[in-house]
């Protein structure tokens, strides 16, 4: 066919009847069917059912606000129990350190006291040895019929020079018989002294080793108590999970009812103009993707942020960040590194911390701080092992720590709003946003 554009022309006219105007509006609609096919509109409610679906509307909010609330108070116990199980667990930690302190210090009591026992029996044996020369001087006198300073003494010489010797001998024997005499005196004082010290380094080594049996009790009650607490805390958690749960199904429910016959409209509007912002975003692309040649250069790297000033802060933040991803165990972590968890008959227990190689919260800053200071295995000693500085000035390489009247967790800050901390069993050190809630007013800084 020579020219196929008069084709429509002769098949068009052969197209003719009412039918063929049904055709063309049809056509016309539907834009030739390459148009997006538009949605239906929602149904169109009366007045009696818009005010119907209103009401029910703000009862369901009503009820929506009153269910979010009861979330907003569980969540809230939630935190406080926990923060009461750290508190109980620290308190154990803390006993267990003092008891440590006191069995040294009995120690250390009990030595003296057998040093001075043996002060004493030195002493009494000085005694001994000097009363019996004594008495063995003065026996011998009687033994010769002579007394020191009778005329006795002198009777039965056979010349002026015996008289002289004798004379001379018992002066001599006299002299240094007296001086024993004055050496026994003093022999005895100290002996009393010693004795005095004696009884005093017992009477001290009695009380380190009460003090250390209370310390034991403390630690047993401090541990049985945070076992309970831990207990309870689970128990509580349960109940306010599922409750919580609960809570959310009833508010999700209330929110589709709130939606009612008005959030139709409004879910469908905020889809069209979803549809069309992607739509756009595609048609830019494309045309961006269309224009721009093809790059077969590859980008420049990223600069790495210079290292911030202050070597030992540094080497602290250091020492922190190597252990990140280490397990978290209670009672572990040392100046060498992550240490075996000790048992707590609990919740530590049935996370099986005592199985454990890792670090508890106050253990990391122990193993951080090694190269700078030595620290206690207890956040609440930690808090006051350096210079407390307002929260306000805190910086990098300081130690934030929680507590409501009783610290029992501590975190090493890393700046910007950062810190690296072992938080709790089951858990790992890790870095976390700074939690302002229940923090101490002060950090607490052992370098700068």
């Amino acid at each position: 066919m020579p020219d196929g554009r008069r084709a429509p022309s002769r098949a068009a006219g052969r197209l003719r009847g009412p039918g063929v105007t049904i055709v063309l509006v049809l056509v016309a609609l539907l834009g030739g069917g390459t148009a997006a096919a538009v949605p239906p509109p929602p149904p169109n409610p009366s007045d009696s059912e818009l005010k119907a679906g209103r009401q029910a509307a703000r009862s369901k909010a009503a009820k929506v606000g009153e269910l979010t609330n009861d979330l907003a108070q569980a969540e809230s116990r939630l935190d406080e129990l926990r923060a009461e199980v750290e508190i109980k667990m620290e308190e154990a930690n803390k006993a267990l350190v003092d008891l440590q302190n006191a069995e040294d210090a009995a120690d250390t009591a009990e030595r003296n006291a057998r040093a001075a026992r043996a002060a004493s029996d030195s002493a009494a044996a000085t005694v001994e040895k000097i009363r019996t020369q004594l008495d063995r001087f003065v026996a011998g006198s009687y033994q010769q019929g002579s007394v020191i300073g009778s005329v006795s003494a002198y009777l039965g010489s056979e010349s002026p020079r015996d008289l002289l010797a004798r004379a001379q001998l018992l002066d001599a024997v006299s002299g240094s018989n007296l001086d024993a005499l004055e050496r026994m005196r003093r022999a005895r004082t100290e002996q009393a002294n010693k004795d005095a010290a004696a009884r005093k380094a017992l009477e001290v080594a009695r009380q380190k080793e009460a003090e250390a049996e209370r310390a034991r009790a403390a630690a047993e009650a401090a541990r049985q108590a945070a076992v309970q607490a831990r207990q309870s805390q689970a128990a509580k958690a349960g109940r306010l999970e599922a409750e919580k749960s609960q809570v959310e199904q009833r508010l999700y429910a209330a929110q589709a009812n709130v939606e009612g016959l008005e959030g139709q409209r409004q879910r469908y509007d905020q889809w069209l103009r979803q549809k069309r912002a992607e739509e756009a975003e595609r048609a830019r692309q494309a045309a961006m993707s269309s224009s721009s040649p093809s790059s077969g250069g590859s980008r420049a790297p990223a600069q790495r942020p210079s290292a911030p000033a202050g070597a030992s802060v540094e080497s602290v933040v250091a020492r922190a960040m190597s252990q990140l991803g280490v397990v978290y165990a209670w009672g572990g972590g040392n100046a060498s590194g992550p240490t075996r968890g000790i048992r707590d008959g609990g919740v530590a227990d049935r996370h099986g911390d005592y199985m454990k190689i890792g670090f508890d919260c106050s253990g990391l800053m122990i193993y951080a701080f090694a190269g700078v200071k030595g620290l206690p295995h207890y956040s609440g000693y930690q808090y006051h092992s350096g210079r407390k500085v307002p929260l306000s000035q805190m910086r990098r390489g300081d130690m934030l720590f929680w507590g409501r009247g009783r610290i029992h967790h501590v975190a090493l800050y890393l700046g910007n709003g950062q810190m690296i901390e072992a938080p709790h069993s089951g858990s790992r050190v890790k870095i976390s946003p700074v939690r302002y809630g229940g923090i101490m007013p002060y950090a607490t800084r052992l370098i700068g």
